[in-house]
């Protein structure tokens, strides 16, 4: 475990991150814990754009990233959207995080996996960048797909489908021009094999631009 000192002992999660030594510092005895820091990939959206088709997908599919879907972890205690759903990004933040030492990054798809929910957990230090994708879909498509789901997911109350509506409807407007830009992909007309061929492609061009920006780091 990363947040427990070697040293000294002590569970710390906002150690100072030496990103040049790869080492994560204790702030009570500034004992080096070294750790593989890499990069985090985001996949958000609406419901029914197709985050879960496409993540069990890739499942088995990707050699360099580890797939996993956000819900495996929700539990009613942590839906506090006053506090940004902080402690279920902490949590899966942390996860990632000790995912990565086996050398290979998480790819987590999760509807509210956006900046403003991720960019201010504590937990963001220990990854070289935060990757951001959004699905998004054409509104009476994404109608239509949740009208069309099994009673037990509870996606057909109108009062529901007005929400991802108007949230697939924000992701278009403001994600491309936040301050840490979401990417958007447009999921109407794809199947979820086609969808989940452009995530590989994603994938692959993020990759290339974290070694050019690692190797320029190291100039």
């Amino acid at each position: 475990m990363i947040n427990v000192c070697d040293n000294c002992g002590e569970y710390r999660i906002d150690k100072k991150i030496d990103p040049i030594r790869s080492v994560a510092i204790c702030p009570l005895c500034q004992h080096p814990h070294p750790f593989r820091q890499q990069p985090l990939y985001f996949v958000c959206g609406p419901s029914g754009s197709g985050k879960s088709a496409v993540c069990q997908l890739l499942t088995g599919q990707l050699s360099d990233v580890i797939p996993l879907d956000s819900d495996i972890l929700w539990q009613p205690a942590f839906n506090q959207p006053e506090e940004s759903f902080r402690s279920f990004f902490e949590t899966w933040l942390r996860m990632a995080k000790n995912i990565g030492q086996s050398g290979k990054p998480a790819l987590i798809f999760s509807a509210g996996g956006i900046p403003a929910n991720v960019e201010p957990c504590i937990e963001r230090r220990y990854f070289t960048q935060v990757h951001y994708l959004a699905f998004v879909c054409d509104e009476d498509e994404l109608a239509r797909r949740l009208r069309h789901r099994p009673t037990w997911r509870g996606s057909r109350d109108s009062r529901f489908i007005d929400g991802q509506l108007g949230y697939n409807r924000w992701l278009k407007q403001s994600g491309p021009a936040a301050r840490v830009a979401i990417e958007l992909l447009d999921t109407t007309n794809q199947t979820a094999v086609r969808t989940a061929e452009a995530v590989k492609t994603w994938l692959k061009a993020k990759a290339v631009a974290e070694v050019v920006a690692s190797t320029a780091d190291a100039r």
